[in-house]
């Protein structure tokens, strides 16, 4: 055993040393989640074979992952805007930010979510030799990523009946103001409003049910709850009027729809992935009822693994006797975006979109700007985030596929997030830019 013992303490310590010869440099150490992400190594032998994996743990210790396989240059180095990926990773080609939208979740139809937007979200990096099987650990980095800015503001609001978070930019303002609504899960979901206000607007994140004292399931909404939310908005004296805009995804998105077509005080709409029928519950507004559009089940469809695609369950809007549903877009007095996945397999948003530009054309009004992205789902979220392919709906009570190209939907998340800020300050702000 003594001889054994002489060759193995000479291996341990050649190991130790590569370990620590080997730099792997992940910059900035902090930044906002939605920013671009930079790699590099150095100390590497010319041409070895590493392994990049990331990981992200959520909230609830669901683990996200990716792994990325390169070859280095014939100095030793990566830098991971320049080297390419190989494959039989998650990623291949030049994709600086691969190791983030790469991102898969251990457990299958998990959605990454983040709640607790006043703490980063914390990126691990290992890197370790050759590709299949992995070689030893070489480095390791961490970059935090967080989703408030520097001097952004949080207060919960519980102002009248308006329940949320109002996230405030740096300094006194005026700023343009900006309410943004989540879809079907209920509660407060913040991210993006704390990370639009890193960007320069007034955000509240704005609950509507399932939350404190708020309605606990989607029955019935009534439009004065929102309305309040706008009139609470546009008299903060940091919010720049003479009118705010609106941000909404999904089931959001329709809520959006009905407050530019019966509430006054909207500037700007931006509709994700949204329908032009109200959507799973009745929506009231002083004598007006607008009952949730009905839905056929004959039209789901199963995957071999169970999993449900909804995407044409829900009964045309334009057609008899589902016009109730409708949701009278012609009568918005504001500009209107709308932002597509052409692979959105929760409904047919394209449809929607294009039908919400015949409906105000007919109208004589303003077609609506429609930007659509092809290969991409339903959850559009701000950069960097991983796709969500399947998950749990809350309405439909099983899981469902959403849709969406791994590569294509995280270039879209990139196009739109920053299509979404240039409409909103374009007409909140005319002379931003």
């Amino acid at each position: 055993m003594h001889w054994l013992r002489y060759f193995r303490m000479p291996l341990c310590k050649a190991l130790q040393a590569r370990f620590m010869s080997v730099s792997l440099q992940v910059t900035p150490g902090c930044c906002l989640f939605d920013e671009p992400l930079r790699v590099t190594v150095s100390g590497l032998d010319p041409g070895q074979k590493v392994t990049l994996q990331a990981s992200l743990t959520d909230e609830v210790g669901e683990t996200f992952t990716s792994s990325g396989r390169y070859q280095a240059g014939s100095s030793g180095e990566l830098d991971l805007s320049r080297s390419p990926a190989l494959e039989g990773g998650s990623y291949v080609g030049v994709e600086p930010e691969g190791p983030l939208w790469a991102m898969l979740p251990r457990t299958p139809h998990k959605r990454f979510v983040r709640r607790n937007v006043q703490a980063p979200a914390q990126l691990n990096f290992s890197l370790y030799g050759a590709h299949e099987p992995l070689g030893p650990l070489l480095s390791t980095a961490t970059q935090e990523r967080a989703f408030m800015g520097e001097g952004v503001t949080r207060s919960t609001l519980r102002e009248g009946r308006v329940r949320g978070s109002l996230f405030l930019p740096p300094g006194t303002g005026p700023f343009p103001g900006l309410i943004e609504i989540q879809g079907t899960g209920g509660g407060l979901i913040e991210y993006k409003a704390s990370l639009l206000a890193s960007k320069g607007f007034a955000t509240l994140a704005l609950a509507y049910y399932g939350y404190e004292d708020l309605p606990k399931d989607m029955k019935q909404f009534h439009l004065e709850y929102f309305e309040e939310a706008i009139n609470y908005m546009l008299q903060h004296p940091r919010v720049k009027g003479p009118g705010i805009g609106l941000l909404g995804h999904s089931k959001g998105g329709d809520l959006v729809l009905s407050m530019a077509s019966f509430l006054k005080g909207i500037t700007a709409s931006a509709v994700v992935n949204g329908s032009i029928a109200n959507v799973g519950a009745a929506l009231h507004y002083r004598d007006v009822i607008l009952p949730p559009i009905s839905f056929d089940v004959k039209k789901v469809t199963f995957s071999d693994t169970g999993v449900a695609d909804i995407t044409n369950i829900l009964n045309n809007p334009l057609e008899e006797p589902h016009r109730a549903s409708l949701i009278p877009i012609w009568k918005a007095d504001c500009k209107l975006l709308f932002i597509v996945g052409q692979d959105d397999r929760n409904w047919r948003s394209e449809f929607y979109a294009k039908a919400a530009s015949d409906l105000l054309e007919e109208h004589g009004k303003e077609k609506p700007e429609v930007v659509c992205y092809p290969e991409t789902g339903h959850y559009i979220e701000p950069p960097n985030f991983p796709l969500c392919k399947s998950s749990f709906h809350k309405l439909v009570g099983r899981q469902v596929v959403w849709g969406g190209q791994t590569k294509a939907h995280a270039m879209a998340q990139v196009y739109a997030w920053k299509k979404i800020q240039d409409f909103l300050f374009k007409h909140l702000m005319p002379h931003h830019l």
